[in-house]
């Protein structure tokens, strides 16, 4: 593949950058119009809020691409230092796991299920452990930080549907078809973590440790992750990430938009018999 391949993709996270910025636009312009009951729209005004700091920062990484722990970018700029990149990614996988803690939080309040609303509870501290895991691995380079990065994000993916799938029976109609497509995105993001991310950063990190590899300290990797980039546009270095970048900005995207959609409490009591 030629360095055209990669440019191509590149233009295409670009593109997918602005039709995710016009769809968030005309969602909040819509739900401006369609205002529901007070009860319901702070709620939803806090999940476009939330939204917009993921729809922002995701664009910022389609826009300035980053392969953190080989510090290889697009573009030959401070703004694409591996230390900028991972702030931005930070918060706004954040807000992106605060807008699914809202969702639970409402849903299990409105149904009265406990274990429900201790999930809710869990999904933020839960990512921020995975955060730091993160950062540990961009800094140090070491790729061990993915694996449990990725598998703590599954795990609350696997926590959440499991949440979601017990407040069924308590749901009205309109909840269910709510509950049915969280299940439904939920099961498929915990299946592609632990079948394809969390062994591709397991099978690196065996790698760099049957080669040896060196890794810098914490204070090293940060002074490292500020001031070293790669400019690169080998399809080969980049090939590795097409597939999750790709669908991250998406269609990741799309479902933060879509959440601030929900309108809680979805009349989740209990389903007649």
């Amino acid at each position: 593949m030629s360095d055209t391949t990669t440019l191509d993709w590149w233009h295409l996270l670009c593109g997918i950058a602005g039709l995710n910025l016009v769809a968030w636009t005309l969602s909040t312009a819509w739900l401006h119009r369609n205002r529901p009951d007070g009860t319901t729209w702070p709620h939803q005004r806090l999940q476009l809020m939330l939204s917009a700091l993921y729809v922002l920062g995701c664009g910022y990484r389609c826009l300035l691409p980053v392969f953190d722990v080989p510090r290889v970018v697009m573009v030959d700029s401070w703004a694409s230092s591996v230390l900028v990149g991972r702030t931005v990614a930070t918060l706004a996988e954040l807000s992106f796991a605060a807008q699914w803690a809202l969702l639970l939080r409402g849903a299990a309040l409105a149904s009265g299920h406990g274990p429900s609303l201790w999930v809710s509870r869990a999904v933020l501290p839960l990512i921020a452990v995975a955060e730091l895991h993160s950062w540990h691995a961009v800094l140090t380079t070491r790729n061990l930080g993915h694996v449990v990065e990725e598998t703590l994000w599954g795990t609350v993916a696997v926590l959440s549907v499991l949440a979601m799938l017990s407040l069924w029976p308590r749901a009205s109609a309109r909840g269910r078809r709510w509950l049915g497509l969280a299940v439904v995105a939920g099961s498929l993001y915990a299946a592609y973590m632990f079948t394809v991310d969390v062994p591709m950063y397991w099978a690196r990190w065996l790698a760099d440790e049957a080669a040896g590899r060196p890794y810098p300290t914490l204070a090293a990797g940060v002074a490292d992750a500020a001031s070293r980039w790669h400019v690169s546009h080998d399809w080969a270095r980049w090939r590795s990430e097409v597939v999750w970048m790709t669908l991250y900005f998406s269609v990741a995207v799309w479902i933060s938009i879509a959440l601030a959609h929900v309108r809680l409490p979805l009349r989740m009591e209990r389903a007649t018999p």
